[in-house]
């Protein structure tokens, strides 16, 4: 078993209720295949650095679980076809990482930024 945290996009013109249902859905794919959620981070809507689908916003959202590697397939398959979800991202944590990664910050005047650039306040 394995550390792992997806970063998943959503549609923003989705309903909350559907983005609950694809978390939901992913949380019973994790537990029903032996592995543990170990938490959930939204980052709220952020503007996107260019279109993805006619749209300049998406609703983000950080998982982190521990799962195996059959459990991580069938999340991603499953993300795949989901209808709501504009992109998402596995990776692996290491061993002894500690808390995931906070939101990036945002501008004040709405740009997005890259993470690790410098933020200067005015």
């Amino acid at each position: 078993m394995n550390d792992y945290e997806i970063l998943l996009m959503l549609d923003p013109e989705a309903s909350e209720e559907r983005h609950k249902e694809i978390l939901t859905r992913m949380r019973e794919t994790i537990e029903k295949s032996g592995g543990t959620w170990t938490g959930h981070e939204p980052w709220g809507r952020r503007k996107l650095a260019y279109e993805i689908d006619k749209k300049s916003d998406g609703v983000y959202h950080l998982i982190t679980f521990i799962a195996g590697t059959e459990a991580l397939d069938e999340v991603t398959r499953v993300l795949k076809i989901s209808e709501g979800v504009m992109r998402h991202m596995a990776t692996r944590r290491p061993k002894g990482a500690g808390k995931p990664m906070s939101a990036p910050p945002v501008v004040p005047d709405g740009e997005p930024v890259s993470v690790g650039a410098d933020v200067e306040d005015e």
